[in-house]
């Protein structure tokens, strides 16, 4: 095969391209990945990592607050952001160096540089070298949607937002989605005073009612200054920072604004001019349920697709192209019962049908308990843990489980093995707990 020629070109190198090439690559193929920002994509680089390792920064102060309570003192309490930063972005860098170096030891060809369409089985790289493909596979991903007002430059997206060279003392935070509130909570626990508004009248939505309301009532509670019902209207340059004005009126000064208002598909300028490709009505690359495109030697993946926006989502789409193009096993890609996680303050494991959605269908039994954990007592603080089953009245299938509270994330993923299972809740009943837990109150729920 020439130098020019691949069995598959991938355009894209985060979560699904990566798994996508490597595949693919294993099964002796040649194979070429062209990434224009960073090896690892949104995930790695500027998502879920270093996201996390924020989450676990902002996480310290009140850890040590609520140390006193059992006998810890200590004189005095400091954080660094440079410090921090530094950290962070040394275990990007090893990340991405990792990604690479999984690639090249399967033999994948990496371009670093941006490629797009040239036709149904060829791409143009950015220094105009012209490759062919027998199938191309499209996994660039997505990126933050921006929004129409005066001075909208001055914000800053969640690309740049681990890129601040010092900390905010003041940030005003735009939207009501998981980002909008995982950001306007780390910020919160770093002494950052965040103010976070949003257009609809309660954060989270497409989450149960009831996650929706608890998460919101402890967010404040913990000093975040949420406001429904408003939108933002324009940003100014001052001389002390970023002057915002309200659709309510209300204007003020903030050192930072983060603008966290959805994510788009990224099909700009990917050469949708040279082939004429089927998009969704929301502007995303359309798909078959086997992940091709509306041209056959054309596939995609990932958030590009915009249908269910996860790393571990795109990845499993990557295996699915794979099995099914180069394997002679049609997979369709399994997005049922995907349990997902919020690292707001406290977290959000979920996963299965709402309260709103079951009632439609089905008629359902509800469990529910809040309580308070037990290092809560000793520390003195408040906040309580929020869990909640939704049951099919007919069959005792578990239709639906939310939690939020310490451990959520890590409590979901092991449910929602179960709910995939179908698990009944006389399943729950029959199992023993494990005491003292949190997550006991699970199979005790009455």
């Amino acid at each position: 095969m020439a130098k020019d020629e691949f069995d598959l070109f991938v355009i894209g190198g985060g979560s699904g391209g990566v798994r996508a090439s490597r595949l693919a690559a294993n099964l002796g193929l040649r194979v070429g990945v062209a990434e224009e920002y960073r090896f690892g994509g949104t995930c790695v680089i500027r998502g879920c990592v270093p996201k996390k390792l924020m989450v676990f920064a902002s996480d310290y102060a009140s850890k040590f607050q609520d140390s006193k309570g059992f006998g810890w003192n200590y004189r005095s309490m400091s954080f660094s952001w440079r410090k921090f930063s530094n950290s962070m972005r040394s275990e990007v860098d090893r990340l991405e160096k990792l990604y690479e170096s999984m690639l090249h030891s399967s033999g994948v060809i990496t371009f670093k540089q941006k490629a797009k369409l040239n036709g149904h089985n060829s791409v143009i790289l950015n220094d105009g070298t012209i490759l062919k493909a027998k199938y191309i596979l499209l996994a660039g991903g997505s990126g933050p949607s921006r929004i129409s007002i005066h001075g909208e430059n001055l914000a800053i997206s969640s690309n740049e937002i681990f890129s601040l060279t010092e900390l905010p003392k003041k940030l005003l935070i735009i939207g009501g989605g998981y980002i909008a509130c995982e950001f306007a909570s780390i910020f919160n626990g770093l002494g950052v005073n965040v103010r976070q508004i949003y257009r609809g009248e309660k954060i989270l939505r497409g989450f149960d009612n009831d996650i929706r309301n608890h998460v919101e009532t402890c967010m404040r509670n913990r000093g975040v200054n949420i406001t429904n019902n408003v939108q933002l209207k324009s940003i100014n340059k001052v001389k002390n920072g970023l002057e915002v004005y309200l659709s309510n009126g209300q204007k003020e000064i903030s050192d930072q604004v983060l603008l966290a208002v959805g994510r788009q598909p990224k099909v700009e300028d990917l050469g949708l001019d040279k082939v004429d490709l089927r998009l969704t009505e929301n502007g995303a690359i359309y798909v078959d349920q086997f992940l091709k495109t509306s041209i056959d030697s054309i596939y995609a993946v990932g958030d590009i697709t915009d249908r269910l926006n996860l790393t571990p989502v795109a990845i499993k789409d990557a295996v699915a192209f794979i099995n099914t193009v180069f394997c002679e096993k049609k997979t369709v890609p399994d997005h049922d019962l995907v349990p997902t996680a919020v690292f707001t303050r406290p977290e959000v494991g979920t996963v299965g049908l709402t309260e709103a959605e079951a009632i439609i269908k089905h008629k359902i039994k509800i469990f529910k308990t809040s309580f308070s954990p037990m290092g809560n007592r000793i520390s003195c603080r408040e906040e309580q843990i929020l869990m909640k089953l939704i049951v099919c009245h007919k069959t005792d299938k578990v239709l639906g489980c939310h939690i939020v509270g310490e451990g959520a994330s890590e409590m979901i993923q092991i449910f929602g093995i179960a709910i995939k299972m179908g698990v009944k809740k006389s399943d729950l009943n029959a199992t023993c707990a494990v005491h003292p837990t949190i997550a006991e109150e699970i199979v005790t729920l009455k």
